[in-house]
């Protein structure tokens, strides 16, 4: 089938003329506060449904008459568990799972889930993971890290050593150069779990790895470059440009979100690199080695590289661009009815921090800037939110990001235009969820 000009392509099923999508109004409210209010007013209208707005009265409501065995009762003590653990009502909150990459005998991949979580910070436990060669969990006190190559004095390293030296925590985004890599192949997945899970953001806190290099007295002169080398069946490596590291935004992290790494997250030791694509941030590290020239790893020279139009390859691609996406609403949810709705998502930039996020309700015909919810920092997660009022026809929503270098996350037919369509990596490009009349959200491609 002929794609026609501003057509909106649902893949793979079938294709939507742009007469399907009926463009929304942008509405600009003197203050947010009369916003909300007006809003909730027309809802309360055009509602029938109660759960469309909060009930006004508790009359007939047991949940609110009748104390519960809570309010009433003696609760459990500090000590079960001694670790703790989520509530058993948010059990469907996890990490999924997926067939579709490079698959070993365990499974390789799991998806952190966007559409559930607040804020900026990902839980630990739901963190993403990508593995080459399944996870371990390492005895700290036999695991060994060591510095070589153009220093004076090469040195082996024990976790007490280098947790004895000073250490700095820092917030930082970490997102596999795959992530929204079906994309490019016109295949939308259901959910924006699939489509962006595999992002996350934590706080790290390690020994910066400048600090590591000098102390072995690197030669940063003649040293242009590291390897980075992990302790896991994979033998995983990577060059890393002493560029990034000299910023001292590099570090040898052993802790995360305030406790020491999680086994799947490469505890007992792992390279943060921030802003570069996760491949980088070496897991179960134990050696980095400085040399003058690339190292054109198998882990660099076969995979995370583009295949461009002119059959040529990217390699050493390893910046994550700017991008973001609508978390809420998006792929899998319904929206209860007509009325208000928080619209949330995430943006974030490997060159620095987000500048700005504007957010489209007709497929990118009209943008209008989102709130950026503090803190907004470098190559970090940003949230954003804006207010909407849904009048219940179709609508395509849409976020677009502009980082602190004025670079634009661009459309998916901009990034075609330059990379092509045979790429797996390095998808930036803006993501469309279709609202339907009936309140479903679908994935969507506008061409």
């Amino acid at each position: 089938m002929n794609k026609l000009p501003g057509q909106i392509l649902k893949a793979p099923e079938h294709f939507l003329s742009q007469q399907d999508i009926q463009t929304v109004k942008m509405q600009t409210p003197q203050g947010r506060r009369d916003f909300l209010s007006r809003a909730f007013a027309a809802a309360a209208g055009i509602t029938a449904t109660a759960t469309a707005v909060a009930q006004a009265s508790p009359e007939g409501d047991p949940n609110i008459l009748n104390l519960p065995a809570h309010a009433t009762g003696l609760g459990q003590g500090v000590a079960s568990p001694a670790y703790g653990n989520p509530s058993k009502f948010e059990v469907n909150l996890q990490r999924r799972q997926s067939p579709g990459l490079t698959q070993t005998t365990q499974a390789s991949v799991s998806f952190a889930p966007l559409q559930s979580l607040f804020g900026i910070v990902t839980p630990s436990g739901l963190h993403f993971e990508r593995h080459h060669q399944g996870w371990w969990d390492i005895d700290p006190t036999k695991h060994r890290f060591m510095v070589n190559g153009l220093v004076k004095t090469p040195k082996v390293f024990t976790m007490d050593d280098l947790m004895r030296l000073p250490s700095v925590s820092r917030f930082h985004f970490i997102e596999c150069g795959a992530n929204s890599g079906m994309e490019w192949g016109n295949v939308a997945v259901p959910t924006v779990q699939y489509s962006h899970g595999m992002l996350s953001c934590s706080e790290f806190t390690g020994v910066p790895l400048i600090t590591l290099l000098e102390h072995c007295g690197a030669d940063l002169k003649a040293g242009q470059f590291v390897l980075a080398e992990g302790g896991d069946g994979s033998s995983m490596t990577r060059t890393i440009p002493m560029s990034l590291i000299k910023s001292g935004e590099v570090m040898v992290a052993y802790g995360q979100n305030g406790e020491m790494l999680r086994p799947e997250n490469g505890y007992p030791l792992r390279l943060v690199v921030p802003g570069v694509q996760g491949v980088s941030w070496v897991k179960y590290l134990r050696r980095i080695e400085l040399g003058d020239k690339p190292y054109g790893t198998k882990d660099e020279a076969i995979h995370y590289i583009d295949l461009l139009p002119d059959g040529t390859h990217r390699q050493y691609s390893g910046i994550q661009e700017c991008k973001s996406v609508v978390t809420t609403p998006s792929g899998g949810q319904s929206l209860m009815g007509k009325g208000f709705y928080n619209i949330t998502g995430l943006a974030w930039s490997g060159r620095g921090a987000i500048k700005k996020v504007d957010v489209s309700f007709d497929g990118g015909v009209n943008w209008k800037p989102a709130r950026l919810e503090s803190p907004v920092l470098s190559k970090c997660l940003t949230r954003f939110n804006m207010d909407w009022v849904w009048d219940g026809k179709p609508s395509i929503i849409q976020s677009r990001a502009t980082d602190d270098t004025g670079f634009v996350q661009p459309s998916i037919k901009q990034l075609r235009e330059v990379r092509g369509t045979r790429s797996i990596y390095h998808n930036n490009a803006i993501q469309s969820w279709l609202v339907q009349e009936s309140g479903e959200v679908k994935n969507v491609q506008v061409a």
